[in-house]
């Protein structure tokens, strides 16, 4: 009998004997009179325990039988599902193995078969709560995961991941490296697939800010007195496509994406494990046909506002020319260009004036092309052959003539020992133009 029945047993019992009114005794235990007049009859019938309830103790008939728990249990012993929580477990149960049963059940088992230790939920620290942007791509938070998502099953690869801030929609691919040609790429197929975004989030890594210098001296000038940094490859094409770049002074405040990262790292590992995905190939493939459908069906939430803010590619935007490696280079006397230690010859009927000794923009991109554009043309440019090298005068047709021999050695300094006793005293003939026919000292 729990503490709730024991103080309605007091209130009925002075009803009983006349101390209080039955209505009085409805409203202390919050129960009609009608109710405590069938408990009254109850109490006198079968004692103090009439007020606890005829099915507290039985099983329920519900429960699902011990034939389908060991089953369970069964199949989350298995090392693919080493570390699977009660709710992802029940999710695999239900898809994997048709074993329709409840979180809460399989938590129960799980605890009962020591799969799982439950423990209280506990808050280090509590961060001012931002929300969210009202429309989709007012705001998309963009970060990169190291981890080793295909744990020891295959190479180490790195998530990018990009999700919107008002409906936690996610686009992400894996990638071997993660450098600004791949996040270009990413940033390539989001824009294809949904528009340009108002603004990205991220933090101030290299690949979007490029680092000051730390000043030597006190007396030099200070940072906010400094030139404005040159932008970053991913910068300035961000600026090219006319999206804001935002970066993040911590981790916390781009939390949504961080956050995204810690689910993806317990689910995503799992069903890469449980998908058997070796190479980099088989975890996108699962990724975008398995992962992201789940988190986009069951995680993104319904913005506050139905307009969406990305915008379309317009006539003066280039996916090719922006999402490039672009540097400057200037025309030579002879109309060619040096990148990468190549020359590349401009063509003939790209030749006009003021193209000599003028810069040009060179974009290097994705495919593997090189572009040359002056002011707002496109010049046809060709690789030049390396040019031979200039033969030696000593090479004749094709045949070297023989080396020299190495000298020998001079030998004028043998016996040269002015400072040894032993020796004969060396013997210096001088002569002065005051005395003819010279003089030998010794």
């Amino acid at each position: 009998m729990t503490q709730r029945d024991r103080d309605r047993l007091v209130a009925l019992k002075k009803a009983r004997k006349g101390l209080i009114t039955q209505l009085q005794a409805a409203e202390e235990i919050g129960q009609s009179e009608r109710h405590v007049r069938r408990l009254l009859r109850r109490l006198k019938g079968k004692g103090d325990g009439a007020l606890v309830h005829a099915l507290r103790g039985r099983q329920s008939n519900r429960k699902l039988d011990e034939k389908t728990k060991q089953k369970a249990l069964g199949i989350l012993s298995r090392p693919v599902y080493r570390g699977f929580g009660p709710t992802l477990a029940a999710e695999y149960l239900a898809s994997k193995h048709g074993l329709d049963i409840g979180r809460e059940t399989v938590r129960g088992w799980m605890i009962e078969g020591k799969l799982w230790q439950a423990h209280r939920q506990r808050i280090d620290k509590i961060y001012q709560w931002r929300p969210r942007r009202s429309r989709v791509g007012e705001l998309v938070q963009w970060d990169t995961s190291e981890h080793a998502w295909l744990e020891d099953r295959g190479p180490k690869l790195y998530l990018i991941s990009m999700i919107d801030d008002a409906s936690s929609r996610i686009h992400a691919r894996f990638v071997l490296h993660d450098s600004t040609a791949e996040n270009m790429r990413l940033v390539w197929s989001y824009v294809e697939l949904y528009g340009r975004p108002v603004s990205y989030y991220t933090d101030k890594a290299a690949l979007f800010q490029t680092a000051p210098k730390t000043p030597r001296k006190a007396t030099e000038l200070a940072r906010d007195e400094r030139d404005p940094l040159p932008p970053t490859q991913i910068t300035r094409a961000l600026a090219e496509l006319d999206i804001v770049w935002i970066g993040a002074h911590s981790p916390q405040a781009k939390g949504r994406v961080e956050r995204s990262f810690q689910t993806a790292q317990d689910r995503l590992v799992k069903g890469l494990r449980v998908a058997g995905a070796k190479t980099l190939e088989q975890a996108n493939a699962y990724l975008e046909t398995e992962f992201i459908v789940w988190w986009n069906n069951t995680i993104a939430v319904v913005p506050a506002s139905s307009d969406d803010a990305h915008r379309p590619l317009g006539k003066e935007h280039s996916l090719a020319a922006s999402l490039s490696y672009v540097e400057t280079r200037e025309v030579s006397n002879n109309y060619t260009i040096q990148v990468d230690r190549q020359t590349w010859q401009i063509a003939r009927d790209g030749i006009r004036a003021g193209l000599r000794g003028a810069d040009v923009r060179v974009e290097m991109r994705l495919d593997g092309t090189l572009a040359v554009r002056f002011r707002d043309a496109y010049l046809a440019v060709s690789q030049c052959q390396p040019r031979p090298k200039m033969l030696s005068p000593n090479v004749t047709a094709g045949r070297a003539r023989k080396p020299a021999a190495p000298r020998a050695k001079s030998r004028w300094m043998e016996n040269f020992h002015l400072t040894s006793p032993d020796k004969t005293a060396l013997s210096i003939r001088v002569e002065s133009p005051q005395v003819r026919g010279g003089k030998s000292i010794r």
